[in-house]
Formats: structure tokens, C-alpha cells, sequence
């Protein structure tokens, strides 16, 4: 199917919103997690638990979402998860126990991550082929929109009211989504519905014993662990070590968002004339090389106007890799396309969630734990990419 006009608008920037789940649900209230810190009266790497549970739940929520939209459609799933996400998010704002607010953000992460898989599941029951790489490149750039302006949105709100006017704002969009979850019209027509959950849940795994699917799934795992590392130390980075404010840090956050949209053009603009699995090699292979040089320079402790802009380089080009793996990964996956998008997306959050606590052991005042997990991530994802993924685009040159 072809997207034209005003189809391809709508579409895009609903499922671009739905896609920003992850984003928007840690990134606003990233300038917040000091303050956190200091109200809870609790250590570094707790607070990013903050970030580590909402994580896990989206991991563990796309295994379950997935699935069940290819056996009920697309609408009904996504809707239910938005109603409990606003439920678990205001209670983010009324709870005053650290160990209770831990349990809400799990509970919002698994309701949201509905949103983030199934809205990759549209795309692949709309889309194909080159169409598909240029849609997937399309909602990397709206969702690229989020970690520009939800961080800066919330340092502002931190500068009028407390951290709890973050949770209130993040209950409102999910009030929207909701609502545009209403107007949505249904992509995955009874037919092409699996039967029963039992069915979908033994797609995984035919899935996993897929080499060059698996591959995907690993790749991304690795290459997202080490962009969450960034996201779980970049507000004490930036805050405790270069001593930006709030303020300034979402400024210098949503810059490098800035990046992340612009390279999300880059698949749509090449595909169907570069391959997709050389934009990959290079979006894995720079920001490897990109966070060797910034472990060097945290040791030297360089100036941040030095250590920013190679910062920038590192991570822009993961919406490149974000945009270009999926494709392939889906491209072949037809009605199974709940199951593949929750798997992948499973694979390349939980990681994430595992490192985030990791990012704080040595204290809030150093970037070389932050730093160390990302070389090993993207170190791991192009390792994955020689061994899993190129073999095979090598064998049907041939």
C-alpha cells in the first residue's frame, strides 16, 4: 500500500506520537531526577530505578501488546493501554513512597509500551518495501520531536512548580492519545487476524530461531542499551559534572534531539537507492567509535564545549539505525507483524532497563560508568551486525 496526501499526514503523526511512549515517559522529567533524588532522600542509582522500571514494563508489556493486537485488531489493545497508563501516571503524582512510586512507573511503561509496539505494527499493515523503510524513517522524525521538546518542557515546568506538575502533563497526553485511539480507523481487518493468543504467543519461537530476525533483535538490544545508558546519566552528566541548571541541561538535551530528527530523514530520503543494511554499518559503527573518544576525554577531563559536540556525533545517527532495522527486520514478518515489532521491541528496551541503575554505581558526579556501557553496547551491536545480519545481504549478492 502506497500513502499519499493527507493519509500519509494523519497517520504518520498519530502513530509518531503513540511511537514517543518511551521518550516522552522518561525524558520530561530527566531535569527532575536530581530533585527527585533530594525529596526521596534516596541514592543516584535508585533514582534511575525510576527509569529502569518504566523501561522493564515497556519491554515486558510489547511481549504481551504485540500479540494481542494481531488476534483483536490494532485499536482495541491500544486504547486499554492508554486508560491504564493515565491511571498509573496520576499515580505517579500522588504517591509519596519510593517503593509504590516504583510499581506505578512499571505499570505505566507496560500499559504505554502499547503504543510504541503496536504503532510499528500499523505501519508494517499499511506499508512494504521501500514505502515501509521511508514510513519507519517518517516516524523516527516525529518521534524524534519528543526528547527535543519533552525534557525542555520539563526543566521549564521545574522553574514554576515541583517534579509533580511532570507526571500531571504526562496524564494529559495520554488523555489525547486516547482520544486520537478513538478516531483511529481499524488497519488489521478480521481476516488477517491470527485466531487465538495461543497462536501468536508460538510466533516467537519460529521468531527466534530466525538467525537473521534474531540478529536484529540483538543488534538493537545492544545499540538501545547504550542510548539508554545516555538517557539515565545525562541529567547528572550534564547537571553534577559540567554544572548546566535544569534549565540549560534540557537545552543541551534537546539539541542532540534536534540531530536525532534531522538524521531520521536520512532513511527516507535514500531508501530504495542506498541500501538499508549500509546506512546500519554506519549507524552502529560511528557512535562506537564516537564513545571511545568521549571515555578519553571524561579521564582528561576535557571542557564541555569540547566533550558536547563529539556527544552529538555519537548519538544522532541511532535514529538511522532505529529506522533502517526495523524495516528489514519486519519486512518479511506479513501478518505477524504484532508479534515481530513486540519481540524487537522487547529486545531492545529491556537491555536498557538493566543499565540504567548501572549508570549511577560510582555516584552522580562522573561520566565514565555512563560512557563504559555505551562502548560495550555499541561494541556488541556491531559485533552482532558481522555475525548475524551481513552474512546474509552478502549471500544474495552473490
Amino acid at each position: 500500500m502506497t500513502l499519499t496526501g493527507t493519509n500519509r499526514l494523519l497517520l504518520t503523526v498519530f502513530l509518531g506520537i503513540m511511537a514517543a511512549m518511551a521518550p516522552l515517559s522518561t525524558d520530561m522529567y530527566l531535569p527532575a531526577l536530581p530533585v527527585m533524588q533530594a525529596d526521596f532522600n534516596i541514592s543516584t542509582s535508585l533514582t534511575q530505578m525510576t527509569l529502569t522500571m518504566t523501561m522493564i514494563g515497556m519491554a515486558l508489556g510489547q511481549i504481551f501488546a504485540g500479540p494481542i493486537s494481531d488476534m483483536r485488531g490494532r485499536k482495541r489493545p491500544l486504547f486499554i493501554g492508554m486508560l491504564v497508563f493515565i491511571v498509573a501516571t496520576v499515580g505517579c503524582v500522588v504517591i509519596t513512597n519510593i517503593w509504590l512510586f516504583l510499581i506505578c512507573r512499571f505499570i505505566a511503561g507496560f500499559a504505554g509500551a502499547s503504543g510504541i509496539v503496536i504503532a510499528r505494527a500499523i505501519a508494517r499493515d499499511v506499508c512494504e518495501g521501500a514505502e515501509l523503510t521511508r514510513f519507519f524513517a517518517m516516524l523516527m522524525m516525529v518521534n524524534g520531536l519528543a526528547p527535543i521538546l519533552a525534557p525542555v518542557i520539563g526543566g521549564q515546568i521545574l522553574a514554576f512548580t515541583t517534579w509533580h506538575g511532570v507526571f500531571i502533563l504526562l496524564a494529559v497526553i495520554g488523555v489525547a492519545q486516547a482520544v486520537a485511539t478513538l478516531i483511529y480507523r481499524e488497519t488489521l481487518p478480521p481476516e488477517k487476524r491470527l485466531k487465538n493468543l495461543a497462536a501468536s504467543f508460538h510466533k516467537f519461537p519460529e521468531l527466534i530461531k530466525n538467525r537473521y530476525f534474531f540478529g536484529h533483535c540483538l543488534l538493537q538490544c545492544f545499540a538501545f542499551g547504550a542510548f539508554f545508558s545516555y538517557i539515565a546519566g545525562s541529567s547528572f552528566v550534564f547537571q553534577n559534572v559540567f554544572g548546566l541548571s535544569a534549565q540549560a541541561y534540557s537545552l543541551a538535551f534537546g539539541i542532540i534531539g534536534v540531530g536525532l530528527m534531522l538524521s531520521g530523514s536520512i532513511p527516507a530520503r535514500f531508501a530504495g537507492r542506498v541500501p538499508d543494511e549500509l546506512m546500519l554499518r554506519g549507524s552502529i559503527f560511528v557512535p562506537l567509535i564516537g564513545s571511545i573518544c568521549l571515555l578519553s576525554m571524561a579521564l582528561l577531563k576535557v571542557p564541555l564545549v569540547i566533550f558536547y559536540p563529539f556527544l552529538f556525533i555519537t548519538l544522532v545517527p541511532q535514529s538511522i539505525m532505529g529506522a533502517t532495522s526495523f524495516s528489514l527486520a519486519l519486512a518479511k514478518q506479513g501478518k505477524n507483524a504484532g508479534s515481530a515489532s513486540a519481540l524487537i521491541g522487547f529486545f531492545s528496551m529491556i537491555l536498557g532497563g538493566v543499565m540504567m541503575p548501572l549508570v549511577g554505581i560510582a555516584g552522580d558526579n562522573t561520566a565514565v560508568p555512563m560512557l563504559i556501557l555505551m562502548i560495550l553496547g555499541y561494541g556488541g551491536a556491531n559485533v552482532v551486525f558481522h555475525t548475524y545480519i551481513l552474512p546474509e545481504h552478502q549471500e544474495k549478492e552473490k
